[in-house]
């Protein structure tokens, strides 16, 4: 396991580019935010699918890292989106992960993702990691 600092500390070492903050680090679950600005808005005055990929996938990978420890090399063998409603342009994006399953070498988890302040998600992700065996 990992603590919410040592996941931070990792993410600004070897991720310094990722424009997520780890918010909450629990037993099998994580919360990131992602501050929107005007890079991540596409035409329409939205946040554009790939940020709201790019969020899901770092809280599913922050909630691993809580779970099993620093492993750098845990990749992402599959993520599906859903898109259900707009995204406020003008709202940090805030992703909540559950991990439905912790396997020895995948695990599965699911993600959904909120406009900060209103209570309906914008998009719900399933996403599986693979764990490399050497860990």
């Amino acid at each position: 396991m990992a603590t919410k600092q040592e996941i931070e500390n990792f993410m600004r070492t070897d991720f310094p580019q990722a424009k997520c903050t780890v918010e909450a680090v629990g037993a099998q679950s994580a919360t990131v935010r992602h501050t929107v600005g005007f890079d991540e808005l596409r035409p329409g005055g939205t946040v554009s699918g790939p940020v709201l990929m790019t969020v899901a996938d770092c809280a599913l990978y922050v909630a691993i890292l809580g779970e099993i420890g620093i492993v750098a090399l845990a990749v992402t063998t599959s993520l599906t989106i859903n898109f259900m409603r707009k995204p406020s342009s003008t709202k940090d994006i805030i992703a909540k992960c559950t991990l439905l399953k912790v396997g020895k070498s995948l695990i599965v988890g699911e993600v959904s993702l909120y406009s900060e302040g209103y209570a309906k998600a914008v998009a719900h992700v399933v996403g599986t990691y693979s764990i490399p065996k050497f860990k």
